[in-house]
């Protein structure tokens, strides 16, 4: 974790800990997701054979998650609705969603990763991706007031205006806000693995200049006290009802005072102008190099605690399920991961004897993007790409290559990306079946005409 020594696992482990001794919440949690949030944190045979009645009723308060709903079963928990289930593609969504620019995924959009080669560095408002688990909602920025509260503050809290924040050291930010499942479908037609969710390609991604607020100057001048340990923003969109009736409520997820400490911003403006509906206006949460669901969009609350935080943001969504798992699944997911992509339609034709320009994209949460290499038949031979752009972690990096087809017919390009850290993208990655983090090196196909 950013700011922290401490891995994902041991934090899990720890928040457990807490949990177990009377000092955690589990909002909307249900008892047995506790349960078997223990056995993935190996605490399972520490545990007591019975929990009492108090304890029990306490954690299984509100909604019980996982009711009614089988993680991988047909409804993908945390991925909102798709399309097929009463929804039209794109509903909800208030910018034009041209279809060269986007592929439509219930109440998703997608970027058309081509789309992206003529845009620049960042990516404009209009070929931004949109990732909502309901539908944009319409708020005034007039009347718009960020509460933050919770025991984990030396009094009772404070409202924020946008004007209030405004006031605040601004503070600039490129930064990637990249869904999880970024990448999904590859599971499926590159390794032949079954995952639910939506079929993202690599287009759940979009680099843009933020300014806002630190998290940090916000939380101290609400009185944050020593002893908080967790933050839990949460967004004003509607609260997401599974086709099964089952309510999760609005969309929240808690990250650890470090990370919220660190390099987190309230963002009010993108690219230079005030954000727009669809991403979060008046005021987001940006989590730099975290999953796209750390950046809690269309902020209302945050709460503050002195005690670890669950939500269902964190215990049945968001974890990886597999065979190459836990049962119960692995500690919640935080950091992004490492990839590369051609800004080239997918079965596109080129012509044979022609010089053509590949190019593409390479980005990394942990470090820089060191190096690009690009194979043009099939993985037999590689060569380095150029890069053009001052390599960070948390952002991208433009690179091109020429290549002059010599031959016609099916071809396979391919890119792989090496970071800072020295990782460089696998060739497989590890199924879960929910479909996050694939980053594994893509097989573009394409076709040379003679």
């Amino acid at each position: 974790m950013t700011g922290s020594t401490e891995s994902e696992a041991s934090y899990d482990r720890r928040r457990f800990n807490q949990w177990w001794a009377g000092r955690a919440r589990a909002e909307g949690v249900a008892r047995r997701d506790i349960l078997r949030l223990a056995a993935a944190a190996g605490l399972a045979s520490t545990l007591p054979v019975g929990l009492s009645a108090s304890r029990a009723g306490a954690v299984g308060e509100g909604v019980a998650v996982g009711e009614g709903v089988t993680v991988g079963e047909g409804v993908t928990v945390g991925e909102g609705v798709t399309a097929g289930q009463g929804v039209t593609a794109g509903q909800g969504i208030v910018k034009p969603l041209p279809p060269e620019l986007f592929t439509l995924h219930g109440t998703n959009a997608e970027t058309r990763f081509e789309a992206l080669a003529d845009t620049g560095f960042t990516t404009p408002v209009s070929h931004f991706f949109v990732r909502n688990h309901t539908r944009t909602p319409r708020l005034d920025a007039a009347a718009w007031k960020l509460r933050i509260w919770g025991d984990g503050l030396t009094g009772a809290g404070r409202q924020f205006t946008l004007a209030d924040l405004k006031s605040l050291p601004p503070v600039t930010r490129t930064a990637f806000v990249e869904c999880a499942g970024n990448a999904r479908s590859f599971f499926r037609t590159l390794q032949n693995q079954p995952v639910s969710g939506t079929p993202w390609n690599t287009g759940a991604i979009g680099t843009a200049r933020w300014r806002g607020a630190r998290l940090s100057d916000v939380l101290r001048g609400a009185g944050l006290s020593r002893r908080a340990v967790d933050v839990m923003p949460r967004g004003l969109d509607d609260e997401l009802v599974m086709p099964d009736g089952t309510n999760y409520g609005r969309v929240r997820r808690p990250m650890p005072i470090s990370k919220a400490l660190d390099d987190v911003l309230l963002a009010y403006e993108m690219n230079g102008a005030p954000l727009p509906p669809d991403h979060g206006f008046p005021v987001r949460l940006l989590a730099p190099s975290w999953v796209g669901i750390s950046s809690i969009k269309w902020l209302g609350d945050i709460e503050v605690s002195t005690t670890p935080l669950y939500s269902p943001w964190n215990t049945d969504f968001y974890r990886l399920y597999g065979d190459a798992y836990p049962p119960e699944g692995s500690a919640p997911l935080t950091r992004q991961t490492l990839k590369s992509a051609f800004e080239l339609p997918w079965n596109a034709t080129l012509s044979a004897h022609t010089r053509h320009r590949l190019t593409g994209r390479a980005w990394s949460a942990s470090g820089a993007v060191t190096r690009v290499e690009v194979s043009t038949d099939g993985g037999a031979s590689w060569r380095p790409a150029r890069l053009h752009d001052h390599a960070r972690r948390g952002s991208w990096t433009r690179w091109s290559i020429p290549w002059t087809p010599r031959g016609s017919g099916p071809a396979e390009l391919l890119c792989r990306a090496t970071d800072s850290t020295g990782r460089t993208q696998p060739q497989t990655t590890t199924h879960n079946t929910q479909g996050y983090l694939f980053d594994a090196v893509l097989r573009h196909a394409v076709t040379v005409r003679a």
